[in-house]
């Protein structure tokens, strides 16, 4: 989801925002932060490295495999995948979009990887290697964040559902509702899955819900208010999105939409 649909929304009163089902007016980031009971722990962070991200990358999805970052981005006629180096946050490899699409999560799985787009239904599957397009699927909702435990997809569509999908044919296995102690977590957006828990941005805010796959309940939140420092915002970012794991080393990426850093941070009570 994007500012510039925030804007376009403002700009044209209530009704032009009934095709953005999870926004409300007056809405801004960090003011839909859920809340949360005493029981459910919430983490803070310390910033373990800050790796310099490309600003004009609307980071949409973010995998990390075997030393380098596959980023996915969006807006119309801007969306892309990526193979990006960690270090220098340049791109190694890259593709664009159709300009009628625009992109949203990306998932890595075996050889190949799968991007969504948001309002058209399609996603697309592409070869690891040469990011040759092999094959599209459809699916029913709008397309947010996806990612995988290696028996699934899971996927999100910016409401409080998850659904699994199948690894081959990417049809729908099954669905949960993500559940607080307060009620559905809407506007799930960005996934990653890491040590059984599925970690998901929450458009709007500065949390990430820990949730747990099987049930749909909600372990924790990490609380990334102030990530992104006074001295690094030029003004022109947009929400915290992109979460990406390092398995070997236990390393956690985060990052946001045109931020121009990407952090690896370690999690504290």
């Amino acid at each position: 989801m994007s500012r510039l649909v925030l804007l376009l929304c403002v700009a044209t009163g209530l009704a032009s925002c009934e095709r953005f089902p999870h926004f409300t007016p007056g809405d801004t980031p960090g003011s839909l932060t859920p809340t949360d009971s005493s029981s459910v722990p919430t983490y803070d962070f310390e910033i373990v490295n800050a790796y310099p991200h490309d600003a004009n990358a609307f980071t949409q999805g973010l995998v990390y495999r075997d030393g380098v970052l596959y980023e996915g981005t969006g807006l119309n006629g801007r969306s892309s995948l990526r193979k990006v180096s960690l270090e220098t946050g340049s791109v190694l490899q890259s593709i664009d979009i159709d300009g009628q699409f625009f992109g949203e999560g990306i998932a890595l799985f075996g050889n190949e990887v799968v991007q969504l787009t948001w309002l058209t239904n399609i996603g697309f599957v592409y070869d690891l290697e040469s990011f040759e397009q092999k094959r599209t699927f459809s699916y029913p909702t709008e397309g947010w964040g996806i990612t995988t435990d290696g028996h699934r997809y899971i996927m999100s569509d910016g409401t409080s559902t998850l659904y699994f999908r199948d690894l081959q044919t990417l049809d729908e296995l099954g669905r949960i509702e993500v559940r607080g102690e307060d009620g559905p977590i809407s506007r799930l957006n960005e996934l990653e899955y890491i040590n059984g828990e599925v970690y998901a941005n929450v458009w709007l805010t500065d949390r990430i819900a820990r949730i747990e796959p099987v049930t749909g309940r909600v372990l924790g939140w990490i609380d990334l208010t102030g990530l992104l420092s006074a001295q690094d915002r030029t003004g022109t970012e947009d929400a915290l999105n992109g979460i990406a794991y390092d398995t070997d080393n236990d390393r956690l990426f985060v990052t946001g939409k045109l931020w121009p850093k990407l952090f690896e941070i370690r999690l504290t009570p």
